[in-house]
């Protein structure tokens, strides 16, 4: 895997880190390629039980690296945004599918793509001197990595609207109060925050988590009978599980459980 992105998978957590700093983690195709993989790679690792996604450097993700697509735009015109096909919906699908937790530890910038997949993470901290830019619109092109789908769900319609056709950045706090952040945390702490969450998370009952984000998906797109009957099904599938003998035995016993994730 191209060092452009790290990968680490400790006590169950898997941490896939952006690593182009001197390029504010910009998406070259190298880049794109190896995020992808990651992801993928960690998505199928049953030793993976949560997924901590962010960058090093000041930049969390700023999207296309611009001076690699002039080249390709010189060569093929339009052709050039196959990439979207290619790497973005990948990309965004593996983090809003997985059958486990992702955490977001957005630690500066978050600029179109790279926005689009913070916003398609279950859960997002934002360092405090972070900030969100929907960037499509300043280079007349419109969304893609999911944008059209996650922000209106994170901020509503009319909102999710108005930050793409005026492009501008979006800080931590503002984020916050808009539904594009679930914590805020001094930039020193975010690694940290970060990473107790994820563990938090990894060491919970994954299988529920896997079936809650399952529901939650299918319920976004279909009727309330419908719905029902699909948390009927997945209940069946949880009530079934190993966590969920572990978890009544725990209760009765006035204990901690210890979850296996299965």
């Amino acid at each position: 895997m191209a060092d452009t992105v790290l990968h680490d998978v400790t006590e169950g957590l898997a941490t896939i880190t952006l690593n182009r700093p001197d390029a504010m983690n910009a998406l070259d195709e190298a880049t794109k390629n190896a995020l992808r993989d990651a992801l993928h790679r960690a998505a199928d690792d049953p030793a993976v039980r949560a997924v901590l996604l962010t960058g090093n450097g000041r930049a969390f993700c700023v999207g296309q690296d611009l001076k690699e697509h002039i080249g390709e735009l010189q060569q093929q015109g339009g052709g050039a945004l196959t990439t979207v096909r290619e790497h973005y919906n990948p990309i965004t699908l593996a983090i809003a599918t997985m059958p486990k937790p992702v955490v977001a530890a957005v630690n500066g910038v978050a600029a179109g793509a790279g926005a689009g997949f913070a916003f398609a993470a279950d859960h997002r901290i934002l360092a405090d001197s972070a900030a969100y830019n929907t960037a499509f619109a300043g280079i007349a092109l419109t969304a893609d990595s999911g944008m059209s789908w996650s922000l209106p769900r994170l901020v509503g319609p009319a909102r999710a609207k108005n930050l793409l056709l005026f492009p501008r950045s979006v800080k931590a706090e503002e984020a916050l109060e808009l539904g594009l952040a679930d914590r805020v945390v001094p930039a020193d702490r975010l690694a940290e925050e970060a990473r107790e969450t994820a563990r938090r998370l990894a060491e919970g009952p994954t299988a529920a988590y896997a079936a809650i984000k399952e529901s939650l998906d299918y319920g976004a797109s279909h009727s309330l009978a419908e719905t029902l009957d699909k948390e009927g099904e997945l209940q069946l599938r949880a009530g079934a599980s190993e966590d969920h003998r572990i978890a009544v035995e725990a209760f009765v016993r006035k204990e901690t459980p210890r979850y296996v994730g299965r």
